[in-house]
This record gives structure tokens, sequence and C-alpha cells, in this order.
């Protein structure tokens, strides 16, 4: 385990992590958004993650040319997929997207975005977030203490 280790597992993790909190806020901030540019009512979105692997080649900061080959360690954001969850629906016949016709008339579809779940993933996004700062910092001194015992 090299001297950088700890501090590139804690930067992709840090990584995504911001993502994922961006992705949260984006479901927060449309979560009455009932017309998207495809047509429909917003759908939630999700960071999908998984263990960075050992074979590729990351271009992580703080690692020096010659540890490029130890990199493995962390995580990365695989992709962000759309929610397949159904839609609510809301009664509200005065809204311009309320259906017209048919045994739902008057109903509208609201985004799949339920905001106590997004508020508890963003609040677990964030604490993942404090972590892998707090990793970082603790690297730091580690680094300081072995210089000033070399010193």
């Amino acid at each position: 385990m090299g001297m950088f280790t700890a501090v590139n597992t804690s930067s992709s993790g840090l990584t995504a992590q911001r993502l994922r909190m961006d992705v949260i806020s984006n479901n927060i901030a449309n979560a009455n958004t009932t017309r998207t540019t495809d047509g429909g009512p917003y759908r939630r979105r999700r960071a999908i993650m998984m263990p960075s692997d050992t074979r590729v080649k990351y271009k992580l900061p703080f690692l020096p040319h010659k540890f490029r080959p130890l990199v493995g360690q962390g995580v990365r954001v695989l992709r962000i997929e759309e929610d397949k969850a159904p839609f609510r629906l809301t009664y509200d016949p005065t809204h311009p997207d309320a259906i017209k016709t048919g045994e739902r008339k008057g109903y509208v579809q609201m985004p799949n975005v339920n905001i106590v779940t997004e508020m508890v993933d963003i609040i677990s996004a964030s604490r993942s977030y404090e972590a892998n700062v707090a990793m970082v910092d603790h690297a730091k001194s580690i680094f300081n203490k072995a210089l000033e015992i070399g010193a």
C-alpha cells in the first residue's frame, strides 16, 4: 500500500458522492415538474456506483507516475439511471397537464420523486462526503508526522 493510496481512494469517494448529491439535488428541484422535453413528467434519477476496477488506469490527483499501476481502490460512478417506478397521480382537473379523457380524467401524472427519500439519500451522501474529507485530513496529518520524524 503506497503513501498516496488513502488519498486517492478518498478522492474517488469525494468525486462520486459529489455527483450523487448533484443528482439528488436535481431530483428535488424537479419534484413537481409535470412536463419535460421528453414529453412526460420528470423521472427520478440515481447514481449507480461500483468499486474501481484494478485493471483500468484512472487519472487520479496526487498520484506519482510510478504508482499508476497500483490504482484500483475506491469507487466510481458507473452510470446515472432513471427510476422506473410508476408516476404519482394527483387529482387536479384545472392543471394544464391533466388527463383529458378516460377513467383517469382530471388526474395529473406527477414525478416519481419522494422528497423524504431524497432527503435521506442526500444526508447519506453528505455524511459519506464528510467521511472522505476526514480521511484525506488524517492522511495529511500522517504525512506531516512522517516528515517531522525524518527531520
